[in-house]
């Protein structure tokens, strides 16, 4: 797998596989990746011969109260598990390359009325940062296919009709939410990044068998859910207890 952080050398790569008539399949991703982004990858290898995943923090999807700068960030991490799952390339730029002006003064694309309601309610701007970087993005690229993870169903309508309604030759793959066994694992991940979205810095958020805190297993019935995060100056801690039936 080749890593590549420029625009320039992105298209020579993509030029070079139009012309051995190779098809592209791509999946952009703000990178810490997790099981799920692979299989993206892997379904994306169901649709293309040359397979691209983007690695890119967003500012222009980070609200006031939302803080880009702490986002998590594991490149080395990201770029073996791309290459184990098969990937061809990597791109990765950094800001000034995606918006040479600053991402405030950047172009912007908006899909009216799906991207101000549910989620895009309580996160405006969301959507629209969302919808821009996709749009740039393909237009770099160039991919027959994309795929994207149905776990975020409003992101991919957005997409979706962005796709539809600018005519862009890009097919859009829905790729179902990949769960742990029992599900737990990735409650954990949820509520993680939901506090991060909410503006706190989480220490943990973890969910336990409630008599003795070891890990929960899929036939525990009593489980605490306990979370320690931080906002300031000040750490906070709390926990719900649960009965599955």
């Amino acid at each position: 797998m080749d890593t590549v952080t420029t625009i320039a050398a992105v298209r020579e790569h993509v030029h070079r596989w139009r012309r051995e008539g190779l098809r592209i399949a791509f999946v952009p991703t703000m990178g810490n990746l997790h099981p799920g982004h692979v299989s993206l990858i892997e379904a994306a290898r169901r649709h293309g011969e040359r397979f691209i995943a983007s690695i890119f923090v967003n500012p222009m999807q980070f609200g006031p109260n939302e803080d880009f700068a702490h986002y998590p960030r594991t490149p080395r991490e990201d770029e073996r598990m791309l290459a184990e799952a098969g990937c061809s390339l990597m791109f990765m730029p950094d800001v000034a390359e995606i918006y040479p002006h600053g991402a405030e003064r950047a172009t912007r694309i908006e899909v009216p009325d799906l991207s101000r309601i549910l989620d895009g309610e309580f996160r405006p701007g969301h959507f629209e940062g969302v919808s821009t970087i996709v749009a740039k993005l393909f237009h770099i690229v160039e991919p027959d296919v994309a795929v994207f993870g149905e776990k975020d169903f409003q992101q991919l309508t957005v997409i979706r009709r962005m796709v539809a309604d600018l005519c862009m030759p890009v097919e859009i793959v829905g790729a179902p939410t990949v769960r742990d066994a029992d599900g737990l694992a990735s409650i954990e991940r949820a509520g993680f990044h939901a506090l991060e979205d909410a503006g706190f810095q989480p220490d943990y958020f973890s969910v336990r068998q409630a008599h003795d805190l070891n890990p929960a297993t899929a036939s525990a019935r009593d489980l605490v859910i306990l979370t320690a995060a931080r906002i300031g100056k000040a750490r906070l801690i709390d926990n719900e207890q649960v009965r599955r039936g």
